[in-house]
Formats: structure tokens, sequence, C-alpha cells
């Protein structure tokens, strides 16, 4: 199945115990989003706490999506562009408050940079402002210091039992104004009504016209639930409990050990064939690049050739007209360095590491380059790839050797 829309949750999926992505999930999402598929991460996190991560797997320059609050919001990048966004009611916060201070229980939400807490040394609180890079500001009036709209308010406890019968009064007492649920032990949700991930990713995938089948979504959590029953392809990582376990098409590895590189690699890169690869948007992506400077377009793709064109005017030329041997090289590398990048393995990844060129005639100002790589041996390690390239006439202007190398992410 040709997958359109990836899904992940973030803690407990997408991040190790360390919070960090490893290289080897990290590998795997550039390339399926080179490959067409975009990123939709789906986390209970605000979005301002989950924009460096987007930027770490290049989402911004990749066109992905940031679900955040649960389902409360989604923005599209790189502009952070709001295209969804549901909120409560400030006239509900100063209930919320009085029922949070009646049980002790500290409450907060988020507001751009900043969780505004009654309680700002809780340690769940501090916790959860490291998480998302942001500060605390203590407040002795919660109501009145929110003087806006918010997304969601969380209350806070170590005592299981007693947050579990304030979120059986609060379902009995808000329904059909806001919804109520536990996404840790230790925290209360309240959000606007009918919010949840599944509710969002659906909304979202009427905007983009995509269909569930073209889906696949990963969590851990109880709130993943839903997305991962919505998605054609409902994955669950091997640390989730067993009730998540029981609602999913299929189990992955642990976050500790790349469950969703494990799950990326095996059910969307082993599916992709060079005939199924988007040449438009890898074009349209490489404009910021060096091949987008140069003016170099991929015009085919197969298994063991790859083809593009590059303008010989005034970014490609020398000062008195014909085409430049370094920006030949370039052309080369940028065919070879896609064949390889189709050729790997998805547990694997490749690196440039030679390159060398026999120029034997030239082209000039205003004709149009075509390079046309074939890879002459494919080894477990290496890859090599003699790139010819022609004028528009025809005409053998070059001749390169590409070498690259070939590794198994870690």
């Amino acid at each position: 199945m040709n997958y359109k829309l990836l899904v992940l949750d973030v803690d407990g999926t997408l991040l190790n115990e360390a919070k960090k992505i490893t290289l080897r999930t990290k590998m795997a999402l550039l390339k399926i989003q080179h490959l067409g598929v975009q990123i939709v991460l789906a986390s209970g996190r605000p979005a301002y706490g989950l924009r460096a991560l987007a930027e770490e797997l290049a989402m911004d320059r990749n066109g992905g999506f940031i679900l955040a609050c649960n389902g409360g919001q989604i923005i599209q990048l790189p502009d952070s562009q709001l295209l969804f966004e549901k909120r409560i009611d400030p006239e509900m916060l100063p209930y919320l408050e009085r029922k949070a201070r009646k049980n002790g229980f500290p409450i907060f939400t988020y507001h751009r940079d900043t969780i505004i807490a009654t309680h700002p040394q809780n340690g769940r609180i501090r916790r959860e402002a490291e998480l998302n890079g942001m500060c605390v500001k203590g407040v002795s009036g919660f109501a009145e210091a929110v003087d806006f709209s918010p997304c969601k308010c969380m209350i806070v406890s170590e005592d299981g039992a007693a947050l579990a019968r304030l979120e059986a009064h609060w379902k009995r007492q808000l329904a059909g104004s806001l919804d109520v649920f536990r996404s840790e032990d230790y925290f209360l949700e309240i959000v606007p009504q009918h919010i949840d991930k599944a509710n969002t990713l659906s909304w979202l995938m009427t905007k983009l016209s995509v269909d569930a089948k073209e889906v696949m979504a990963v969590g851990d959590g109880v709130c993943d639930v839903t997305m991962i029953q919505l998605a054609g392809l409902g994955v669950a990582m091997g640390n989730a409990r067993d009730s998540v376990k029981a609602c999913a098409d299929c189990v992955t590895d642990s976050n500790e050990a790349d469950g969703v590189a494990t799950a990326v690699e095996k059910y969307i890169l082993s599916a992709i064939h060079p005939s199924a690869v988007p040449l438009e948007q890898l074009n349209a992506q490489g404009r910021h690049a060096l091949m987008g400077n140069l003016g170099i377009q991929y015009t085919y793709a197969s298994e063991d050739r790859i083809e593009a064109t590059m303008p010989v005017d005034h970014r490609t030329r020398q000062p008195f007209g014909i085409l430049h041997g370094g920006a030949t090289l370039a052309l080369a590398e940028t065919v070879a360095g896609l064949g390889s990048f189709i050729l790997c393995a998805p547990d694997e990844m490749m690196t440039g590491m030679q390159i060398s060129g026999n120029h034997l005639s030239s082209a000039h100002e205003g004709d149009t380059v075509r390079a046309v790589a074939t890879v002459i041996h494919r080894g477990r390690s290496s890859h090599v790839w003699n790139v010819d390239v022609y004028t528009s006439t025809d005409k053998l202007i070059s001749s390169v050797r590409v070498l690259n190398s070939i590794m198994k992410k870690r």
C-alpha cells in the first residue's frame, strides 16, 4: 500500500526514554518524506513544544503537520498556518478552578511559550515545561490570569483514585460542553467537546482528500487508540499497554528499540517502487538546495537508471559562455545520489564518497544538458554509478563515475 500520511504520537512513540529521536528513526522519516509521504505529529503537547521536533525531522521543508493538544489544533508547516482550532469557553474556567482548589489539585494551561499554573513548583508541571521548552508562570487566580480561550486545561495529582473520582464527576457534569480524560495516571485533561486525535485527524484527511487506507498511525497510549483505529494501518508500539495493542492492526518494537523505524521500514519503505517516486515533489523540495540553485530537474527514475536536466545559463556557465565542469559534477552527483537513495534497503543510508569525471566536449550557454546515470556496481557497502552527460543534440560532453558508500542505520 502506498501511504500518503504517517501519523505519529510523540512521547513513548517517536521519542525514546531519553526524549530523543534516534538516528535510525530520523533517517527513515527523512527518506519517506523525500518519497512523498507527509508526517503528522499528533500529541498532547502544545504546538510550541512540537515545533523543534518537526524541524529536526525537516517537516518544515516537506510540508508536514502538527496536531497539537490531542487534537485541539492543526498547524501546517512551514509557515505555521493554523488550519483548525477549537478552544474552551473562558466562562468555564472559574468552575474548573474552584473544583481543582476544592480537591487540592494544581491546574495549568499553555499560552504561547508559557505554562500558566497555580502551583509553579509542582514537579509534574516543571517536567512538562522542560519537555516543551517552555517557562512557567505562577498565578494565584487561574481564571483571572487566563484572559484567553485555552485549547485545554490540565489537572495534576499523584492520587490516582482521587483523580479518577473527579474524572467521573466531570464526565457527568460537563457532558455536552467539555470532554475530560486521563492522558497519564497523574494528568486529567479538560478539552472542548468532541476533541480527540481521531476526530481532528479525520478533519485533516478530508481537507487533504486522503482516504483512511492511505494513512498509517503509530502510538502507544490510550489517547492514541482512536487514531490507530481510524487509520488504514494502525500500529501499536511494543511498549504500549495491552489494551492499546488489542486495538491495533499490528505491533512494532518498543520506543527504546526504534519501533517507529521498524514499522516505517516494513510497511512503507519496503513497498515503495521507483515508479512511485514523486519526481515533481523532489524537484520542488530541491528548489532551495544546490540542485535548485543550478536548475537541475529530475526527469526519470527506475531501479538502475536516473535522468535529470540542467540548463547552461548564468548559474552553470563559465565566464566565457561554456558549461562549467564543476556544475557538471554536481549534476552527476545529484542523479547518482537519488539512484542510491532508491536502491538502499529500508535499514540502510548512503553518503557520497568519490567522484571523478572526464570532460570530452563542451556545451554552450542557452543549451540544456541531460544526465543519464546507470548503476554498474551494487554491492553491500557501495554503489558505483556511471553518469553520461549529453547536450540537447545528444552529443556526449562528459562521462563521470560516482562512488556512494552504503551504511546500516544505527
